[in-house]
């Protein structure tokens, strides 16, 4: 959408005020876009270190993985998952504080030896997965406001900053040819005042 103006001193004003908030202000957008994106690509760096770690929590198990089949059902539970929350250039994202998980067994000595083993691979791997999930959050929370200044910076360097200094330039001539043509025209004023005020001057 074209900018709309008149060819007036206060509409020039108007613009160069608009002008200016957007050329202070796109520095400070490129930076913005520049930090989220590294911060994108050490998010997903985390998340693929992540990912590994949980693949090498899987692999760890080995033969032992069947065990997990005379796992009792329902004996833990996740009761609480603590979240926390940090701004990363002016966007909250969310950090994993802490994962609770219970044990419902009412006799331990019931279980086989292994069972407090198994009870601490499900620990970590809840742990990890919900470090997995939590970083996911993030990774979107973070790509979401970086498209958003992506656009604003779009907007402005290619869009509202070249509009404006146009609008501003077309202003600034129209502005001064109006002055030129009235010097010229009080010149001309003058000129015949003064032929008019000579001995013998032009008479109509």
């Amino acid at each position: 959408m074209a900018v709309k103006f008149q060819y007036n001193k206060v509409s020039m004003q108007a613009l160069q005020k608009e002008l200016k908030i957007r050329a202070v202000a796109l520095p400070t957008l490129k930076s913005k876009e520049a930090y989220l994106r590294l911060t994108i690509k050490k998010e997903k760096q985390q998340r693929s270190s992540l990912q590994k770690r949980l693949e090498q929590l899987r692999a760890n198990l080995g033969e032992n993985e069947r065990l997990f089949a005379e796992f009792p059902e329902q004996v833990l539970h996740a009761k609480n998952v603590e979240f926390g929350q940090v701004n990363v250039a002016g966007i909250t994202v969310p950090t994993l504080d802490a994962v609770t998980i219970v044990s419902n067994q009412e006799a331990p000595v019931l279980h086989p030896i292994w069972f407090g083993w198994g009870e601490h691979i499900v620990r970590e791997l809840a742990r990890a997965l919900a470090e997995i999930d939590v970083v996911n959050r993030r990774i979107a929370l973070l790509e979401h406001a970086r498209k958003k200044t992506t656009q604003k910076v779009n907007l402005y360097e290619k869009v509202q900053i070249p509009e404006f200094s146009e609008a501003v330039l077309k202003i600034k001539r129209y502005l001064e040819d109006v002055e030129n043509l009235e010097k010229a025209a009080q010149k001309i004023t003058k000129s015949r005042k003064t032929q008019l005020e000579l001995p013998g001057g032009m008479h109509d």
